[in-house]
């Protein structure tokens, strides 16, 4: 099915149709409480521990990943990155002593990021706002009985999301 015909099926004809289809609405209001939550999440991060959200995240993959750490190639595949992008991320990251670069044991011409202790501690005490936040924001004006649903349905999409995104070089 091409867009067109499938824009013709949902009654798609006008811009008003456009704005008000229901699909449309609601993907703009979860793209919406998205981009509102990463700004409110982002800044109690950035605001108690001096970090970004970003930086907090590249922790976190790290931090799953363990030692002896991640090449630049698989921390940019993990946040959708671009190489250069990585690099300049991990270098400031690498300025504020939160992640240090060593040698990889399976490839000699290889380098690993991994976390230093500044690193470790810093995801622990980002972890923590981030949990309160999450818990008060995210979670908070859901229903009880909806939370482990929503979360389950958000893992499938997410990871429905990840296997149609292209791999960046």
């Amino acid at each position: 099915m091409d867009a067109r015909n499938g824009a013709e099926r949902a009654g798609i004809s006008t811009a008003k149709d456009a704005a008000d289809h229901e699909l449309v609405v609601a993907f703009g209001r979860l793209q919406g409480a998205a981009n509102r939550l990463e700004y409110v999440l982002g800044r109690a991060i950035e605001q108690e521990c001096g970090i970004s959200h970003l930086m907090f995240e590249v922790l976190l993959v790290l931090g799953r990943a363990g030692a002896p750490g991640l090449s630049m190639r698989a921390i940019s595949r993990e946040q959708v990155l671009t190489s250069g992008g990585v690099t300049r991320l991990v270098d400031r990251m690498a300025d504020a002593g939160l992640v240090e670069r060593g040698d990889d044991p399976d490839d000699r011409r290889g380098r690993l990021v991994r976390l230093t202790r500044l690193g470790e501690e810093k995801a622990v005490q980002a972890a923590r706002v981030h949990v309160t936040n999450i818990e008060q924001y995210f979670l908070g004006p859901l229903p009880a009985s909806h939370r482990q649903r929503f979360m389950d349905d958000l893992r499938i999409l997410s990871h429905a999301a990840r296997d149609v995104v292209p791999r960046l070089r």
